[in-house]
């Protein structure tokens, strides 16, 4: 007992030492290599390495001759590290790099070859190795292990999240789309993380087209398959194919027997984006369901929406308005003029005033209308400067002045009180009462709201150009007359007067203004050819005045959304980004800019 307690006491004694010694080389190590001197650090480290069989040294004592160029004694010492432990797949990883880093392709290649058809049928060795691979940076290699650790574990499940981070990372488009498909044949879970992933990953439109062609291809293997379904509807989105999209949520709403809910939203979001005729038949579709279904009502309201939101894109005619008003006057007759249909009244009123040209009807209607109880504040506010204009349309100033002045003072300091300002400023503009306007307009300039900021600067200095002769007055309150024709929507008498000041006023300085005026005229007509030389005369003029630039912005966007020319918008939207940097349209220009060159822009 003795002799063994004495044993022990001079094993533990003479083994302090050595601790401290390696503790010591380990130190040394870690100091060289961390200064770079991996030569010294190498010495160190291969005495530690084999001394202690410590993984923790591998890596930094083959990185460390590798860095110091010490080809052969790597060389040396993975061999000697293979005939210890053959068969570990760490070690002919190693080799392989050895090779590789010495510039020997060929050696390395059949390395690394030798390795893939020697994986076993471990999925936690696997994971191990590919992961050493993907920290050496070879992340082609790293793919190809985990690929044949699928055929060798007969899954062809296994890796899934390991492949969608390498191929996300790499940005192969074609592997990411295929990895994503290929899990959502079992793991429905993954469609939102890939409908977040992808986007990161794909710049334009060919991308998404490859995705749907690949998507068809599944669906055709799989038709039932809903994830891939879902999918393609999604990638339609993204490509604002809004008629495919529908056509495939409505194919899926039969297929599921669903009871709308997917529907309706999809209808909303094409509403967003625009789309009004992709809506208003979702919405005519949903309708079919029965006045049972719990989205016929908002389908209903939500269509008849949808159908005045198309008229106000001009894509509607005299029949169509009819048909919406009446629609309109359906809610009110069958629910009573309360707040629950105000929007319907409001919404008839404004067809009554800009389309049926019954503005008197329209007031009628919204003075009753201000009398409902029950209405908040803000809808109160609304009505009152719908009617405001509706006053100025049918030439009572004073009730328009009245009913802005009301709005502006309840609601100071906010946008629409800033925005009723606007409009009185605006209105004493056109009754030649400048210098009120302009005082009026040069408060409005700091506001934080920027269109009317921005509007009010065009006011100011359209008044402040244009009154420093005789001529230029007169020739402005002309201006303004025609201004009032144009809200009243008479057109042609408002061309007709400015056209007529060039040869009562020849001297006058409203060349620009009246341009830029004709061209808002033809746009609002849908005369859009008419509109075009305007523009381009304004924005050629040598001198460019305080037009030029939004004149370029309207342009590009003739040429990109009315005209099909994308090419021409983008050349336009380059020049305004060149030539005015400060402008208020830079940053629009620019998003168009670059939808146009085909640059994945998030909506």
């Amino acid at each position: 007992m003795i002799k063994r307690v004495f044993a022990i006491i001079f094993f533990l004694v003479c083994s302090v030492p050595l601790f401290a010694q390696d503790s010591n080389d380990n130190e040394m190590a870690m100091q060289y290599y961390q200064n770079g001197e991996y030569q010294k650090s190498a010495v160190l480290l291969e005495k530690l390495l084999f001394k202690t069989k410590s993984e923790a040294y591998l890596d930094l004592y083959f990185n460390a001759l590798l860095k110091s160029k010490q080809y052969e004694s790597a060389d040396k010492a993975i061999k000697k590290l293979i005939r210890q432990n053959p068969g570990t797949l760490k070690y002919e990883l190693i080799q392989g790099r050895i090779y590789k880093e010495k510039g020997d392709p060929e050696n390395s290649a059949k390395t690394f070859d030798h390795l893939l058809h020697t994986l076993p049928e471990d999925e936690a060795k696997i994971r191990s190795l590919a992961n050493d691979i993907y920290q050496l940076g070879e992340y082609d290699l790293a793919i190809s292990v985990f690929l044949q650790g699928r055929k060798n574990l007969k899954n062809d499940q296994a890796f899934t999240f390991e492949l969608l981070s390498l191929y996300r990372f790499k940005k192969d488009k074609n592997k990411l789309s295929e990895e994503y498909l290929n899990a959502l044949s079992t793991m429905p879970q993954m469609l939102q993380q890939a409908e977040t992933v992808i986007p990161s990953v794909f710049e334009n439109n060919a991308d998404y087209l490859m995705l749907q062609t690949a998507l068809l291809k599944r669906l055709q293997k799989d038709p039932q398959n809903e994830s891939y379904s879902r999918l393609l509807i999604w990638q339609y989105l993204q490509q604002k194919d809004y008629e495919m999209a529908l056509r495939q949520l409505i194919a899926q709403d039969k297929r599921i027997k669903d009871n709308g809910t997917i529907l309706f939203e999809h209808a909303q979001l094409f509403t967003s984006n625009k789309a009004y005729e992709t809506a208003i038949k979702a919405y005519s579709y949903l309708l079919l369901k029965g006045k049972e279904n719990e989205f016929y009502l908002p389908s209903k309201l939500a269509l008849i929406d949808a159908r005045y939101q198309l008229l106000r894109s001009g894509k509607s005619d005299k029949k169509d308005v009819i048909l919406l008003a009446e629609q309109y006057q359906e809610i009110l007759d069958e629910y009573g003029s309360n707040t629950r249909t105000l929007f319907a009244l409001r919404k008839w009123a404004n067809l009554q005033t800009y389309y049926l040209q019954d503005p008197k009807k329209a007031e009628t209607a919204l003075e009753a209308a201000l009398k409902i109880p029950g209405i908040s504040s803000i809808e109160m506010g609304e009505m009152k400067l719908e009617l405001g204009d509706i006053y100025r349309l049918t030439q009572q100033p004073w009730e328009a002045i009245l009913m802005y002045g009301q709005v502006a003072k309840e609601f100071e300091n906010q946008n629409i009180g800033t925005e009723a300002k606007y409009r009185s400023a605006r209105l004493s503009f056109e009754q030649g009462n400048f210098s009120y306007a302009k005082s009026q307009a040069d408060i409005l300039k700091a506001s934080t709201e920027q269109l009317i900021a921005n509007d009010a600067l065009n006011l100011s200095l359209l008044i402040s150009d244009h009154l420093e002769t005789a001529t230029d007055t007169l020739a402005l309150k002309m201006y303004a007359a025609a201004e009032a024709l144009q809200f009243r929507n008479l057109f042609a008498a408002a061309i007709a007067k400015v056209d007529s000041i060039p040869f009562l006023y020849p001297k006058n300085s409203l060349t620009d203004d009246i341009l830029m005026f004709k061209s808002d005229i033809h746009i609002k007509n849908k005369d859009f050819m008419l509109a075009v030389p305007l523009l381009k005369e304004l924005i050629n003029h040598q001198q460019k005045g305080n037009w030029a630039d939004e004149a370029l912005f309207i342009l590009a966007g003739l040429y990109e959304d009315q005209l099909n020319d994308p090419e021409q918008a983008k050349t336009l939207y380059q020049q305004l980004i060149t030539d005015f940097p400060g402008s208020m349209f830079v940053t629009e220009a620019r998003k168009h800019f670059r939808r146009i060159r085909g640059d994945n822009i998030e909506s």
